[in-house]
């Protein structure tokens, strides 16, 4: 029987040691500028363990360096000049993704090569409200003052702003996908530090369109957020062939409020460092969950930690695939999200074979 794909975000980084000792030598923004150094890092984890798709090694935040704003980390992401006003939004430069960010297409190009239809590769880039806080903020936060602020007591600058950051996502991921990406991903990392009522009005418009215009590019499209179940139903209806969950929800409630769509998520990465009885316990407890509904994809709820022990990771991917559940569920149940699905159980096919 069949089981549910299985990927990790960011199961290319910081627990593995051949990352480890590349970031000994290289800078991040080295490492993701340089194609053949993603490529490698992208590979890694894919050699290591039987996970059903690959994700390119980037960033989230390069988009923004040809933006006209500095990037740079030190050691986490600083943007030397943030945007504070109106004038600043204007100021922000537009680009053409070929030119200004080949190295992530042809990173994507080099993995698909390598991967020779093993599994699937998959791109992604960081969501408009996520790219806007890094903007504002000038770096990583955990109150959004300064993006809040801005949104209520600038509202003609902001929408300018998600215009503009809506139009670069839109194109980042098209190029991704002309270039090799299978599937991409949106992530809305930190839309979570928002009330419904922030989502609705100053988010999901923006959202909304990137996801309606990617609805044509020939590859499924992933949602992801963190922090969503206050509004888990206007996340979905957004858009996206499958929406992320993460663990402050369960599942089963998840199905029950946004109807049958594919779902991705949601162990909490916290539990890849608890005991392995505790750990397999929680999967366990998602693969319960699933149902082996047709459209599940067996995640996290956010990226893997750097502590988190590889063994522990492999493990998880060796009981997921073990589960051997899906099949006679999916006959039973049906459900949505077959493009995304199917395309990730291509992968495991051709590499069983």
């Amino acid at each position: 029987m069949d089981c549910p794909p299985v990927w990790f975000m960011r199961q290319a980084g910081r627990y593995l040691e051949g990352y480890r000792a590349l970031r000994r030598r290289y800078s991040i923004l080295e490492l993701a500028k340089n194609p053949e150094l993603a490529c490698e890092v992208t590979l890694e984890p894919v050699r290591a363990m039987p996970l059903d798709a690959a994700i390119v090694f980037a960033d989230i935040l390069l988009p923004l360096e040809p933006m006209g704003v500095g990037l740079r980390f030190s050691p986490g992401p600083v943007l030397d000049k943030p945007v504070r006003s109106a004038a600043n939004v204007e100021g922000l430069r537009d680009f053409d993704v070929e030119e200004d960010l080949p190295y992530v297409l042809r990173a994507i190009s080099l993995v698909r090569r390598e991967l020779d239809g093993r599994v699937p590769l998959i791109g992604f880039a960081g969501a408009p409200f996520t790219l806007a806080s890094y903007l504002i903020e000038g770096g990583a936060t955990r109150d959004f003052l300064r993006t809040k602020a801005f949104m209520h007591e600038e509202p003609r600058a902001w929408e300018a702003l998600m215009r503009k950051l809506r139009s670069v996502t839109f194109r980042y991921l098209k190029a991704q996908v002309a270039s090799g990406a299978q599937a991409v991903q949106l992530f809305d990392s930190w839309v979570g530090a928002l009330s419904p009522e922030q989502y609705r009005k100053y988010v999901l418009p923006h959202s909304r369109w990137v996801l309606d215009s990617l609805r044509g590019c020939g590859a499924p499209v992933i949602h992801f957020g963190t922090g969503t179940a206050g509004f888990i139903e206007d996340f979905s209806a957004a858009g996206g062939d499958v929406i992320g969950v993460d663990w402050r929800m369960d599942l089963s409630a998840a199905w029950r409020r946004i109807g049958a769509k594919a779902i991705q998520g949601n162990l909490d990465p916290a539990l890849l460092l608890a005991p392995k009885r505790m750990l397999r316990e929680a999967v366990q407890d998602i693969l319960r969950q699933a149902g082996g509904r047709r459209g599940f994809i067996f995640n996290l709820g956010h990226g893997i930690l750097p502590q988190t022990p590889a063994a522990n990771v492999r493990a998880v991917v060796d009981w997921v695939h073990n589960a051997g559940a899906q099949g006679e569920a999916e006959r039973a149940t049906g459900g949505g999200g077959k493009i995304p699905v199917n395309l990730l159980d291509e992968g495991q096919r051709a590499r069983k074979r």
